[in-house]
């Protein structure tokens, strides 16, 4: 039988609650049977030592104590035998049944200032008999002015409890008892509720899951709470939104690259049909047009091709040491040209003093002909494009900068994603595949940089890349 998590969380603060009370009631009992027998004990040696006091005062040994502490209760005078001079009657302890012995023998006995028994401890101690030092020294001495005239000896199993002591001590067990027995139901009560109160959110994201599982993706669940469950919670939240947005990026992919690969196809397919059945002649022209079609779709499996081998991780990467100014450069100077026909100057600001950093040259080229290509595309004539690097703590940050119509705000946090069209002024055009930006941040990312954007409408757009610096050997 398979037990929720409910039942078992209920099950759990009752087993803890009935054990913990359990053991309180144990240990109780236990204590309060041991603390009340040394109270009794040590109420009556104080009598006791108050009687022996009192006796000792007025008679001024301890002749006759015998006879005076076990004499016949139902007696209203001592035995013959006690001294006539203290009357028990006008002593201030009157009830000497606790200095009696029974068939185990007595509470307490007596021996004086030098150890010898009195007054006998039955059956410990008989009469005449000398205490060892050590018992002696933890016994009860009996002072008169400041002098011991004699010491208590307290025997080691004390006698039973008397009946009211008995009550009392079966009154504290009842009471023990019935607080347990209300301790284990609150407990079970509480442990109910609080087991339904944790268990709630489980069964919400429990929910919420399998309808994922089913093909609802935008799945959110209720935040009641800032414990871990509800950092549970927020976590399902977020992660079932990327779920969704990842889903629906992968569809507008294939949408899109559908789109991309129709294009270009439906006009090859149109030219060669239409060759085939002698409507149009093969010319030169037709033949480049083709061609560049084909060029087109190649470069689009080429950029899937590198898009999917960065996301597995299994993109070919020759990293080594190279300086920023060489990096920037060697990527202006396929751009000078077009630049210049273009009336726009290409600057590279960057010092000979900045450290290496270790990526792939070839692969840089890659990113820098994106971003160069982009930024040549918007800038206006008369415009420029700088390319900077310069030094930020541990790390040289590359930067792409033009001064074109800047990038709508609501577009930014998208230009990285896959066909993403959102500003067409700035969308890749020109036979680009749509990947190229998605393409870029791959490849930084793959050798351990970062890029990010920032545009001013009307004014620039930046683009940075930050590498770790390569440490300098020794």
């Amino acid at each position: 039988m398979k037990i929720s998590l409910t039942g078992k969380l209920t099950l759990a603060f009752l087993l803890v609650a009935l054990t913990a009370t359990l053991l309180v009631a144990l240990v109780m009992r236990l204590y309060s049977a041991e603390q009340l027998n040394q109270l009794v004990i040590d109420q009556q040696r104080s009598e006791y030592k108050e009687l022996l006091e009192e006796y000792y005062q007025v008679i001024g040994s301890f002749k006759g104590i015998g006879e005076l502490l076990w004499r016949d209760e139902s007696q209203g005078r001592p035995d013959p035998g006690s001294p006539d001079k203290f009357d028990p009657s006008k002593s201030r302890r009157r009830d000497y049944t606790y200095f009696r012995p029974d068939r185990k023998g007595n509470l307490f006995g007596i021996a004086n200032a030098r150890g010898v028994v009195i007054l006998p401890l039955i059956p410990h101690f008989p009469p005449g008999a000398r205490i060892p030092g050590l018992v002696l020294s933890q016994a009860e001495p009996v002072e008169v002015d400041g002098v011991v005239v004699a010491y208590i000896l307290t025997a080691p199993n004390p006698p039973n409890f008397t009946p009211a002591e008995r009550a009392f001590l079966s009154r504290t067990n009842s009471a023990l008892w019935i607080a347990a027995i209300g301790a284990v139901v609150i407990a079970l009560v509480v442990g109910l509720i609080l087991a339904r109160t944790l268990t709630r959110p489980l069964r919400a994201l429990t929910q919420a899951a399998r309808n994922i599982t089913e093909g609802e993706l935008e799945q959110q669940v209720d935040v009641k709470s800032g414990d871990e469950i509800g950092q549970l919670s927020e976590a399902f939240n977020r992660m079932s939104q990327e779920i969704a947005r990842v889903n629906r990026l992968r569809r507008q992919m294939t949408a899109d690259i559908a789109h991309d690969l129709r294009t270009p196809l439906t006009v090859i397919a149109g030219y060669i049909e239409s060759m085939r059945d002698g409507v149009l002649p093969p010319t030169h022209e037709r033949l480049d047009l083709i061609h560049n079609e084909i060029n087109q779709l190649q470069r689009l499996v080429d950029d899937l091709r590198i898009l999917s081998r960065a996301d597995a991780g299994e993109l070919a990467l020759n990293l080594a040491p190279i300086l920023p100014v060489n990096l920037l450069e060697n990527a202006a100077a396929p751009y000078y040209f077009q630049a210049d026909k273009s009336g726009i100057e290409l600057k590279v600001e960057a010092g000979d003093h900045l450290p290496a950093v270790e990526v792939d040259e070839s692969r840089m080229a890659q990113v820098f002909s994106n971003l160069v290509s982009n930024a040549l595309r918007f800038a206006p004539e008369g415009g420029e494009i700088r390319l900077t690097a310069a030094l930020d703590g541990d790390d040289v940050e590359f930067g792409v900068i033009d001064n074109g119509p800047g990038i709508p705000t609501e577009d930014l946090p998208h230009i990285f994603e896959r066909f993403y069209r959102g500003d067409q002024s700035r969308s890749e055009q020109g036979g680009d595949s749509g990947l190229g930006l998605a393409i870029t941040k791959a490849l930084v990312e793959a050798q351990r940089g970062t890029i990010s954007v920032e545009s001013f409408i009307g004014k620039r757009t930046s683009f940075y890349l930050r590498f770790p610096a390569a440490r300098t050997p020794g």
